[in-house]
C-alpha cells in the first residue's frame, strides 16, 4: 500500500471513482449524493498537491483531497489551524478495508508536518452509519448544521444539513 499525490494522468480514474461513489450514494443515501465535480477543481487540487491516492497492487484503491481552509463550510468555526479531508472515494473492489482509518493515520503525520492542530471532515445529511464510522476513526462529532451561504459550494451542499467532525492532534 502506497499513498502519493495524484497526477493529471489520473484524472479519468479519479472521475470514474467519483461516479462509482455517487452511484453507491444513490443506493445507500438517496436524499443526497455528489454532483459531477468540475474538472478545474480537481486539476487545481492536483496542481497544488492536494489530491491524493492510495495504491494497492498498482491500482488506485482510494482517492481524497485536502484543503487548509474551509471557511464557507466551517463558517465561524474556521480556525486556520486544520487540514480538511474531502471526497474520499474508494474503488468498489477495495471497499471494507477501512481506508478512512488509513487516511486518518496518514493525515495525522501530514498535518503535524504542516504545524496543524486538527483534522476536520464534513458530510452532508444525517447519515448515522457514517457518523459512527468517523467517530470510530477518532473524530469528535460536532453536530449537524445548515450552512448559511452555499453559493460557491458543490450542489450537494445547497439544501443539506452538514455533519461536522474534528480530530485534535
Amino acid at each position: 500500500m502506497v499513498i502519493s499525490n495524484s497526477h493529471l494522468g489520473d484524472l479519468s480514474e479519479i472521475f470514474r471513482l467519483y461516479q462509482l461513489a455517487t452511484d453507491f450514494q444513490k443506493l445507500k443515501f438517496p436524499q443526497n449524493q455528489w454532483p459531477v465535480f468540475d474538472q478545474k477543481l480537481i486539476t487545481t487540487e492536483i496542481n497544488e498537491y492536494r489530491q491524493f491516492k492510495l495504491i494497492i497492487d498498482e491500482k488506485i484503491a482510494c482517492i481524497w483531497a485536502v484543503t487548509f481552509t474551509d471557511e464557507q463550510i466551517w463558517e465561524e468555526r474556521e480556525n486556520h489551524d486544520s487540514i480538511y479531508i474531502h471526497r474520499i472515494a474508494t474503488q468498489p473492489d477495495f471497499r471494507g478495508n477501512n481506508f478512512v482509518q488509513t487516511i486518518v493515520d496518514w493525515a495525522k503525520i501530514y498535518a503535524l508536518q504542516r504545524n496543524k492542530k486538527f483534522i476536520r471532515m464534513d458530510t452532508c445529511g444525517n447519515n448515522q452509519k457514517l457518523i459512527k464510522h468517523y467517530t470510530n476513526c477518532g473524530f469528535d462529532y460536532l453536530g449537524l448544521k445548515k450552512l448559511k451561504n452555499t453559493s460557491n459550494l458543490p450542489s450537494h451542499y445547497q439544501q443539506a444539513e452538514v455533519c461536522f467532525f474534528e480530530l485534535k492532534l
